[in-house]
């Protein structure tokens, strides 16, 4: 199991569209992703459970994942959290 921290940094927070980019991106690897934040564990797959945290600009939060792709899955995702839910261009 990978365990990382990593803060909003968008003014805007989490809300819907870097929601959708952040479960389309953790979709696309086979490990079980779960974030937790304020005591609450949501499903990182799921744009529902991704949304009810609400996280604004500054939360810290931990993602959690584990599966045989875990450790590219968690850098990965760490870095959309960098770099503000902007995804890089091919």
């Amino acid at each position: 199991m990978v365990i990382k921290k990593v803060k909003v940094k968008n003014e805007e927070g989490l809300h819907a569209r870097p929601s959708s980019v952040l479960v389309k991106t953790a979709s696309q690897f086979k490990s079980d992703f779960y974030i937790r934040m304020y005591g609450f564990k949501v499903n990182g797959k799921s744009i529902l459970g991704v949304m009810t945290l609400a996280a604004e600009c500054g939360s810290e939060m931990e993602l959690l994942l584990e599966g045989p792709d875990e450790e590219e899955a968690a850098d990965v995702i760490a870095k959309l959290f960098d770099n503000q839910f902007e995804m890089e261009s091919s």
